[in-house]
């Protein structure tokens, strides 16, 4: 019921939405998003505090018939994995609507429906337990992002929002045809269809499939992930996206949807091809360590700072990508996975924290281009802080958010291959470089024409970065929350696909 619920509650708000005039949609937005995240607190104290509790475990699962002709089911549950992304969505959410308070419009009551109806996608991808459900969230999701990316974005986003929507829907159509492979090899049951359910596509992928037909299906969930998060080659579409969407529209791709992608692996890929993934791994560890190399020297050459978060932020999921896929079911070690769900939420934070402040810095000073700024600490020394702080969970500061996931995923890493680690391991130093460097010429030195009238913050900023910098210090200094509501069911994944490799 309780995960029903989460669903349901963002669909009422965007239905109702649609039907209110004016500025008060963000208002009613806002207060929805408000209500699902002390929904989704509640979820994570129950599970928290009675995680082997059997009524609690019925609360948190729905599993009702749907398109029974094709054994489909409304099949919908939430363990410790799931309520990491969940949480995150509920907590990021507000914050997004918030950053846009001051910001107006055009149709805010359409925007603000996208919003929550992405939000509503987002949390079913995150809890779908049947094959089909979780694609049919999985696109709806593509859909209000789309829209707010066509109807709100910048220059040339009717050509940019195309290319990312025709990559995303390629990739989701080689996922399909990977779930309808499993769908065909699960038994036929007592309705006489095969089945969705995501325990019978385990079993198909597992035990069912020969070796060359796992791999066509690693093949074909892989791509579908590693567009959406994105890695190397599959890449191209997210900088230019990433910059011509609005802000908000930024926030959501960055901070919630790529994690589908990192998701998916963890949820869908690893268990369902366990010796695939023992085949395959040394080139998609690869290409995921290409990728935060990649992606970290083309940061340091970036002049738009905008331009530079998105480039940094796919050397980040480069390294979540890596530390996943890097599990070996010869050792069985979880730190990899482990720290790919806490790096995914602190990613989450830290790259909604900065691409407002880069909406700030352009909002105030007309300009996103770093070699135009410079001396702004000392016009607003407050938002140099926050920056700052923001900043250091994204380099991995001990005692900051991003610190304990990174090192857990390099560990990961280094259990799987030295070498690959010790190059994975650069984007500390080059994420180090390229953020701090971009600090100094932003935030340091004399102030100039463009950033002697930058304007102090509003309290709606204030409040955002508050917000955020709170975030990145708790969860730095005290992640065991966190770590205790997953590590359970992250035991169990890996048992479980320890248990079905064939020797």
């Amino acid at each position: 019921m309780i995960t029903a619920l989460l669903i349901g509650l963002p669909l009422v708000a965007a239905l109702l939405l649609l039907f209110t005039n004016g500025e008060g949609a963000k208002r009613i937005a806002f207060v929805a998003s408000l209500a699902e995240l002390g929904l989704a607190l509640f979820a994570f104290y129950l599970l928290r505090t009675s995680p082997h509790d059997e009524h609690l475990a019925s609360q948190m699962t729905m599993n009702v018939p749907w398109i029974t002709s094709i054994g489909v089911d409304f099949n919908i549950a939430m363990d410790g994995i799931s309520m990491v992304l969940v949480l995150l969505t509920a907590f990021l959410v507000p914050v997004i609507i918030l950053s846009g308070f001051e910001k107006k419009h055009d149709n805010p009551s359409l925007f603000h429906a996208l919003v929550m109806f992405m939000q509503m996608a987002l949390v079913g991808v995150f809890v779908a337990r049947d094959g089909f459900l979780f694609y049919v969230f999985w696109e709806l999701a593509l859909i209000p992002i789309y829209f707010i990316c066509l109807l709100w974005g910048g220059e040339n986003r009717g050509k940019i929002t195309f290319k990312f929507f025709v990559y995303t829907l390629a990739g989701s159509l080689f996922m399909l045809a990977a779930l309808i492979v499993l769908y065909l090899n699960t038994p036929v049951g007592m309705s006489g269809t095969h089945s969705f359910n995501i325990s019978e596509l385990y079993k198909a992928g597992q035990n069912v499939l020969s070796p060359t037909e796992q791999s066509l299906v690693f093949w074909g969930m892989f791509l579908a992930f590693a567009i959406k998060m994105p890695v190397f080659p599959f890449h191209t579409w997210q900088p230019d996206t990433y910059v011509t969407a609005p802000t908000q529209g930024t926030m959501l791709l960055s901070g919630i949807m790529l994690k589908m992608g990192t998701y998916g692996l963890i949820r869908w890929l690893l268990p369902m091809t366990p010796d695939a993934l023992e085949r395959w791994a040394p080139v998609v560890v690869a290409l995921s360590v290409i990728s935060v190399v990649y992606a970290s020297v083309l940061a340091l050459t970036q002049k738009d700072f905008k331009r530079l978060i998105a480039y940094s932020s796919i050397a980040h999921v480069g390294l979540i990508s890596a530390g996943i896929l890097a599990f070996s079911v010869k050792s069985g070690s979880t730190e990899g996975i482990t720290g790919a769900l806490i790096q995914m939420f602190a990613h989450g934070v830290n790259v909604v924290g900065l691409f407002f402040i880069a909406d700030v810095i352009l909002s105030k000073t007309g300009t996103r281009e770093i070699n135009e700024l410079g001396g702004i600490r000392n016009v607003s020394p407050q938002f140099a802080t926050l920056f700052l702080i923001v900043l250091l969970g994204s380099v991995a500061l001990p005692l900051t958010n991003g610190f304990v996931g990174e090192f857990l995923l390099i560990n990961g890493v280094y259990q799987y291959s030295i070498w690959a680690a010790a190059i994975a391991g650069l984007t500390v130093i080059l994420g180090a470089v390229y953020m701090l460097r971009s600090y100094q010429a932003v935030m340091l030195g004399e102030t100039n024409k463009v950033t002697a009238g930058f304007a102090a913050l509003t309290a709606n900023e204030k409040a955002v970065l508050f917000i955020v910098c709170a975030a990145v210090i708790a969860f730095g200094v005290y992640p065991k929350p966190l770590l205790d509501i997953m590590q359970n069911d992250v035991n169990a994944l890996a048992t479980m696909i320890t248990e079905s490799v064939k020797p």
